[in-house]
């Protein structure tokens, strides 16, 4: 289950106004001052109805727009302190009769404490539960905004709510409508131009109004005293009658077609029981055209529930912004397509991550789509890329704000290196398609089409994954269709009293398990299965990823097991036929793709999907870190093994780590067994980092594909709650210079080296006895033997190796050998210590492809780091030698290359290395002295 950043900070919030927001918020007196009460009521069953039913407390969260605001948007003078906690001066009253009407009465100059000096707009507003984790807003998602009369004689419209938004009627149809004046005066009302209703000296006057005339109709309020005269309007539509035709030839089903000659699209949506839809855009100024009304499908099988239209005359190469308006109520952006703008978070995306991002639009409010025709396609480099073996697979689990500073795919792409040395064979990336806010792990997923801008451009995600598979690695993207959150059109477009609604085509209006977030969608529908396939189909063709993380999939069942969280993890056949159909689909696109599941149900159902060919997600966080903290009660390491679990493949996608789990690092220096102290303290950080080393020989030594949580390399030791559970973490990529952590880094990276070249890990039998303080694995094939010991007591503890054979055995790791008479004769073990042993010799660097002797002897180190002028090279050499420098980025360019003049002698050394005139980046600088090669890691950083 994921916990959500929904809301960062008070910028997450601050959205455009939408016009017709009456409805939502009401003000008594209808003409208030900034120096006389009001009385607003809130109706949280309107807007986006997140409040709706809701049973504590709410708040308003409000601020002012004045004649010094920026923006339409520019809030000044926020009444609460914070926006995470309650403020009782801000607690609504709720009504007595109807639980969703909320109220509260203030003076506006007092309350938020407004200079005299400055003139009060509007007012406002969002409303919240108390910590801000549910938020009532206008419709698609927007502030509400009341205005502050400013004197003399006004009049409005205040049924139908207007704020002049267009209204849209059948033709025939008649509206009532109210005015009302701020003093008495002569009112009248005229329907396009026509007089239809008059009264003299009044400050109110309702009249129906017959619409007829087909096409734009304007209802005009006016009030008139002596010499004044003022005025609202009201723009009504009458609207065609739908034309059913089917969608044309080559069309695509929902979504952009770009036609040829780039100046037409067809544009199509899926939105059965609908009466009907315009499409609104900079193409036709978002105003309701005829050319802009859509077309009905007639298709049975879904409802009559497509719409399609045919944009003609734009300009190739040209962005155009767009939205449906359905049953005049609505705007929405297309859920299929590949770009969104959102007013509300996209300034403060940085220039360097998305270059040249287009301005939000004028003319109309909410997240809109993109089309542009004529794009230039992207120009893939490679081509033939074989994915790495299921059995050799490597995976690390990263996300983008918490791995990089910049968040971006090209500093992304700049990190391969590092993680090619690793040996890194895969890249798992938390979602990447757009989710709500900016701030957020993505599990909050609303267009599943589209790649967060955050994180860069199209292209820039693509030239990611090229240059992955350049270099060997495979990309796997993390996909959350359990669930989407507000922001989703599909959500928005059937919306009740704060939940799906029950005519929804994708959604049920109440989740059917536990863990469910946001809203969840009906995987038994053919609507949802139609759309995730469709989004399954896309990732893989488009940006040619390899694979998918499928996040809660155990959620994709309509058993409802309602709270029962056991009831949920039963056997579910329903729920495996879901899955076996999607994998179908899903080898149908990609024969060879990755299809891992976050699933944690019954071993008998997971056993089926494995058996299927489907890869599962296996936890083994709680045993390892047990055994890494010295606890060893509930440290049995063996169900990370898929043959303990009698799968017939090693399709257990095994980790010690994720981003879902706490840091076994952590937990090490802040819970680790003091037993032993102070002799044997695992508190201690080299004591601890130390146990990971060993927790690292029993992972990496066990068949099948593995899992590594980002930093989990050097012993990231960062809580997983610090600044919240998904917010925003330190990036400590100066771990990798620290000695202690470094060796971890090639711990694991010489693990992970023997088991994908050497066929034992692969084809050999295996056995494990992992369940005590003492634990051993044996691996056997015609050509190697692989023995591996370790104590996770505090205290010295004796084992039996169980050798495979007398003889002579290698320890990996170190280079040590041990000749063994009797292979079952005790060893004793200190705490913490593990071997790795080998029954033949095999040398790191060949295993590693290195050539050069490389060497930690030389400690080279760089200072200061990050540096932005000239970094201080320190070294110390074992004997005389000529020493070379060269500065080289993470794709192996040499940038630089420093020679010392002379023969230098043994001992300690310095080098000014300038950095100047590098870019902002990360840059490996490689030492060498005679036979000895050092490479170290330095940021530059201006």
């Amino acid at each position: 289950m994921k916990a959500l950043r929904l809301l960062g900070s008070l910028w997450l919030l601050l959205l455009t106004p939408w016009l017709a927001q009456a409805q939502v918020v009401t003000a008594q007196p209808t003409f208030f001052q900034d120096n006389t009460p009001v009385t607003l009521t809130f109706d949280a069953s309107q807007g986006n109805a997140a409040l709706a039913n809701f049973t504590g407390p709410v708040y308003i969260w409000t601020g002012v727009i004045t004649n010094l605001s920026t923006s339409p948007s520019d809030w000044k003078y926020v009444k609460s302190p914070s926006f995470g906690t309650a403020d009782p001066a801000a607690l609504m009253t709720r009504d007595a009769t109807n639980p969703n009407l909320y109220r509260i009465t203030f003076t506006p100059r007092t309350f938020y404490g407004v200079p005299a000096t400055e003139q009060m707009l509007k007012l406002a507003m969002i409303f919240k539960n108390a910590d801000g984790s549910t938020v009532g807003r206008g419709p698609n998602g927007s502030d509400i905004f009341v205005d502050v009369f400013q004197g003399g004689l006004g009049a409005r419209i205040v049924t139908p709510a207007a704020g002049g938004a267009t209204q849209v009627v059948a033709p025939g149809a008649t509206v009532n409508v109210t005015g009302e004046a701020s003093t008495a005066a002569q009112l009248t009302f005229r329907l396009n131009g026509t007089q239809v209703a008059q009264q003299a000296s009044a400050t109110t006057l309702s009249t129906p109004v017959t619409l007829t005339q087909a096409g734009r109709n304007v209802v005009r309020f006016t009030a008139v005293s002596g010499t004044t005269t003022v005025s609202d309007s009201l723009i009504v539509l009458v609207r065609p009658t739908v034309n059913v035709a089917a969608l044309p030839a080559g069309a695509k089903k929902d979504g952009i077609t770009y036609l040829n000659g780039g100046t037409s699209v067809i544009l199509s949506l899926t939105a059965p029981n609908k009466q009907f839809v315009y499409v609104l855009g900079e193409f036709n100024n978002w105003q309701q055209t005829s050319a802009g009304f859509m077309n009905r499908t007639a298709d049975t099988d879904a409802a009559n529930g497509r719409w399609w239209v045919q944009i003609n005359g734009l300009t190739p190469g040209q962005e155009y912004a767009y939205q449906y308006e359905i049953d005049g109520a609505l705007r929405v952006a297309d859920p299929y397509c590949e770009k969104v703008l959102d007013p509300s978070n996209d300034r403060f995306i940085p220039a360097i991550t998305y270059p040249n991002l287009r301005a939000y639009p004028a003319g109309t409010t909410g997240i809109v789509s993109v089309l542009q025709t004529n794009q230039t396609p992207y120009q893939w480099q490679v081509n033939n890329f074989q994915k790495p073996a299921r059995t050799d697979l490597v995976v690390y689990e990263l996300h983008l704000r918490d791995f990089i500073a910049r968040h971006d795919y090209q500093t992304l792409r700049d990190t391969l290196g590092y993680l090619q040395r690793l040996g890194v064979n895969c890249i798992e990336l938390m979602p990447v398609n757009e989710f709500e806010g900016n701030d957020s792990w993505g599990y909050n997923p609303s267009f599943y089409f589209a790649p967060d801008k955050y994180y860069g451009t199209k292209d820039a995600l693509k030239n990611f994954i090229d240059e992955a598979h350049r270099r060997g690695m495979a990309v796997v993207l993390d996909m959350v269709l359990n669930h989407s959150c507000g922001q989703s059109p599909m959500v928005q477009m059937y919306f009740d009293n704060g939940n799906p609604s029950t005519t929804s085509p994708w959604f049920n209006r109440t989740a059917t398990h536990p863990y469910n977030v946001c809203y969840d969608f009906n995987h038994e529908s053919p609507f949802t299965k139609y759309f995730s396939k469709q989004v399954m189909t896309f990732w893989l063709q488009e940006y040619r990823i390899d694979g998918y993380r499928f996040d809660l999939s155990k959620g994709f069942t309509q058993f409802n097991s309602g709270s029962n969280e056991a009831l949920m993890a039963a056997y579910d056949q329903s729920r495996i036929n879901i899955w076996l159909d999607y994998y179908n689909h899903l080898v149908s696109v990609s024969p060879t793709l990755y299809p891992i599941l976050e699933h944690f149900a019954d071993n008998s159902e997971e056993t089926v999907l494995a058996n299927a060919g489907l890869m599962i997600w296996g936890n083994s966080n709680g045993p390892y870190n047990e055994a890494s903290m010295g606890y060893n009660t509930n440290s049995n390491f063996s169900s990370g093994y898929f043959g303990a679990r009698n799968w017939q493949f090693p399709h257990l996608v095994t980790y010690m780590e994720s981003h879902d789990e706490e840091r076994t690092m952590y937990k090490n220096i802040t819970f680790g067994n003091q037993a032993g102290a102070p002799a044997y303290d695992v508190r201690n950080q080299a004591t601890a980092l130390a146990r990971q080393e060993a927790a690292a020989a029993f992972f990496f030594t066990v068949p099948g594909p593995k899992m590594v949580w980002q930093f989990g390399e050097v012993g990231y030791d960062v809580d997983i709650n610090f600044n919240g559970r998904t917010g925003q973490k330190p990036i400590r990529w100066n771990y990798y210079q620290e000695a202690n952590r470094r060796k971890l880094f090639n711990v694991y990276r010489e693990l992970i080296a023997l088991r994908k070249t050497q066929p034992v890990f692969k084809t050999g039998t295996f056995t494990q006895q992992v369940g005590g303080a003492t634990k051993s694995i044996h691996l056997t094939d015609p050509n190697l033997s692989v023995t591996v010991i370790g104590n996770f007591d505090v205290v010295a503890q004796p084992i039996n190796p169980e050798f495979q054979r007398t003889g002579k055995w290698y320890n990996y790791l170190t280079g040590d050998s041990i000749t063994v008479a009797n292979a079952t004769a005790p060893l004793t073990l200190q705490p913490g210590q593990y071997a790795v042993y080998t029954s033949r010799l095999i040398k790191k660097s060949t295993v590693l492809g290195t050539k050069a002797r490389a060497t930690d002897a030389l400690r080279l180190t760089a200072a200061p780091n990050p540096s932005s002028t000239t970094a201080l090279l320190h070294y110390e050499l074992t004997a005389p030698a000529t020493v070379t420098v060269t500065v080289q980025n993470l794709l192996g360019s040499t940038l630089r290359t420093i020679k010392v003049g002379t023969r230098q002698a043994t001992g300690q050394h310095e080098l000014n290395l300038p950095v100047r005139d590098l870019a902002n980046g990360v840059y490996l600088i490689r030492l060498n002295a005679g036979p000895l090669t050092q490479t170290t890691r330095l940021v530059v950083q201006h």
